[in-house]
């Protein structure tokens, strides 16, 4: 009984000297005194390399022929030029065709627009993947948008169910699924997608011509992200099915130059640049239909 009674105070002595070393640290984490020691961790963590496509475009380059375009006919002048990278998610995936063969390939989608890039030649971009992100499109509702996409984007419900091949009843279900969540619109029986020049394919895979390359981040060169890897992955899977299997998965970045113009009047105008393509980058409320 006498040992029982001697361990209690230990245990408590014990809690004690614990909450203190946490306390303690946490003062130390928050209270300034390791703040150049915290800031110099975070950026060494931050600045670490990262896997990015190979720029194929100088700024200079891009300046020199969008000259017109970037200062126009008054008297503007480049005011700064900085280096961004924006987020992809990199899948290594294999999937299966209409015809029943699988097929290996990559799918790469932009984490700050929810789009999927069909040709990095071009960076030719889906239209349509940002909406149904949004809504939290099912695995249904995918199935009626690709129908209709394979329509041209609008049909009867009688040829979307020759379609899909599934009852009537469990068609205007899906139907009604995807019209509350403002990805399809229906007049009388014609069902169509509600999107401005929808492209939204079938097949998953991004055509890679570039090469990647390493290289180490700058401060504050990183982008933020919209979109996580769990819903990138989450997309994947609603919008080609089951029989997709992601094999990999890495996060890698594209390059993008941004460049402020003075004006005249002082005020600046900024606007960001496709390393790869050099063509400008349309802002996410403007993206390209």
């Amino acid at each position: 009984m006498a040992k029982r009674e001697a361990a209690a105070p230990s245990k408590r002595l014990y809690l004690i000297f614990l909450i203190l070393i946490a306390t303690a640290g946490w003062w130390l984490w928050d209270g300034g005194h390791l703040t150049q020691w915290r800031e110099n961790l975070f950026h060494y963590v931050d600045n670490r390399e990262i896997t990015t496509l190979e720029s194929r475009y100088r700024p200079e380059q891009i300046i020199e022929g969008h000259r017109k375009e970037l200062f126009g006919n008054e008297k503007r002048t480049l005011h700064n030029t900085i280096v961004k990278y924006y987020p992809y998610l990199l899948l290594e995936i294999k999937y299966t065709t209409d015809d029943h063969k699988t097929r290996e390939g990559v799918l790469l989608w932009g984490m700050n627009n929810g789009e999927m890039v069909l040709n990095t030649e071009t960076w030719e971009t889906t239209h349509g993947f940002r909406d149904c992100l949004e809504c939290k499109a099912s695995r249904n509702d995918f199935k009626v948008l690709q129908a209709l996409a394979k329509k041209q984007g609008a049909a009867s419900l009688d040829d979307l169910q020759k379609e899909l091949k599934v009852e009537r009843e469990v068609l205007e279900i899906w139907v009604e699924g995807a019209k509350q969540k403002h990805l399809v619109v229906q007049k009388g029986n014609q069902v169509q997608l509600h999107f401005e020049n929808p492209k939204l394919v079938m097949v998953p895979e991004t055509k890679v011509k570039q090469s990647f390359v390493s290289k180490p981040l700058g401060e504050n060169e990183k982008s933020s992200k919209t979109y996580s890897r769990s819903q990138m992955v989450g997309i994947t899977q609603a919008a080609f099915g089951s029989d997709l299997k992601i094999r990999s998965e890495e996060e890698v970045f594209l390059p993008v130059y941004r460049f402020e113009i003075l004006n005249p009047d002082g005020s600046i105008q900024a606007s960001e640049w496709n390393a790869l393509t050099g063509k400008q980058m349309v802002p996410r409320y403007l993206a390209v239909k």
